[in-house]
């Protein structure tokens, strides 16, 4: 009998080490999450690089040289150039490409004054003509899509081709907005957190008032959100890490350091578009164009959980015409480029002359 719980014991001992160190590689791998996206831009050799506008606004920007077609790539909202890195790699092969950080985002400029679509499109497409300086396929992810097709449509004879990569399209000009999975989850509660006495960190605020952790982790989110503000206080110059939850959950707090949060406030009270109508800029647009869409979702509540409609994106495409194509993924993750990169990478070398 002794022998028997002998053994027992060493194997339920054998079966917790395994666990313990399961669950260790598991912490590891979520917190080191950025590590694959600096082994990519340094086996491209990717340049960070920095240009003043006339204006006086500084665009930064990332660049993998190379004597082929030109592509830019534009970030979407809280993100910054090297979100792009783990498609540069493939993407380098057949294209010199130049990726930007957005105004408010990274080390580009930080003022309000052009937190716009067009005030940031029309130095974009300065970027184009004089940086870059010949015929451009440009690639928006987000909301930057809309300022991709923006430049397409404003742009002039160096725009080659754009490709749309599900921007929330209609809903930022007000369409749905206040139900809309963008609003509730972000615009929401950065509004409110910009308003509030900012008595807790950025990230444990945003745990705590997150719509996707209302609709399936209600009772977890007031201690992941202590956990948080914890982590923050302990290291106050670094983005939040969370080792126990997967890195696609909290991977932009990463970004969200070098992030202005009057950014936000653009899209919450829908003054982004400055003006500017949806329908006006898709009609404008002559160059080939694809318009990747996330497959719909719609949680149970009617909340739709996705940037754009499908009826939204077929619209959209309506309006640009027969020189546009609508691509659906079979899943409604946003990142496109990331979770889809093989029919993102497939999209955007199909517009190679």
């Amino acid at each position: 009998m002794k022998r028997v719980m002998k053994i027992t014991g060493i194997i339920l001992l054998g079966i917790i080490v395994l666990l313990v160190a399961a669950f260790g590689i598991y912490w590891y791998r979520n917190i080191h999450w950025y590590d694959k996206y600096e082994k990519a831009l340094k086996k491209v050799g990717a340049e960070e690089k920095q240009v003043t506008v006339p204006n006086g606004n500084v665009i930064n920007y990332g660049e993998v040289e190379n004597d082929k077609p030109a592509l830019l790539l534009i970030h979407g909202q809280m993100s910054t150039w090297e979100d792009y890195a783990l498609v540069l790699p493939e993407l380098s092969q057949k294209w010199h490409v130049y990726a930007v950080d957005v105004y408010g985002h990274g080390e580009s400029s930080h003022d309000a004054s052009t937190y716009y679509l067009d005030v940031n499109g029309d130095d974009l497409i300065w970027f184009i003509d004089n940086v870059i300086g010949e015929p451009t396929v440009i690639s928006g992810h987000s909301n930057a899509a809309i300022t991709a097709a923006y430049i397409a449509a404003c742009g002039g004879q160096n725009i080659a081709g754009v490709v749309l990569e599900d921007p929330p399209i209609f809903s930022t000009e007000g369409e749905g907005w206040e139900d809309s999975f963008a609003y509730l989850d972000t615009y929401k509660p950065l509004h409110d957190y910009n308003a509030s006495d900012k008595s807790e960190c950025w990230e444990a605020y945003y745990l705590r008032h997150c719509y996707w952790g209302q609709l399936y982790m209600a009772n977890a989110m007031q201690g992941i959100a202590d956990y948080a503000q914890k982590y923050h206080l302990k290291h106050p110059d670094e983005a939040v890490q969370i080792g126990f939850l997967p890195a696609s959950i909290w991977f932009v707090f990463k970004y969200a350091k070098e992030y202005d949060f009057e950014y936000g406030e653009r899209f919450y009270d829908l003054t982004w578009n400055h003006g500017l109508k949806h329908e006006d800029i898709l009609s404008a647009i002559d160059v080939p164009c694809i318009y990747i869409h996330a497959k719909e979702s719609v949680h149970e509540n009617g909340t739709y959980l996705c940037a754009a409609s499908r009826e939204q994106a077929e619209r959209a495409v309506s309006y640009i015409g027969d020189n546009c194509r609508l691509i659906e993924t079979d899943s409604s993750d946003h990142v496109i480029h990331t979770v889809h990169s093989d029919e993102y990478i497939e999209a955007v070398n199909s517009l190679r002359q």
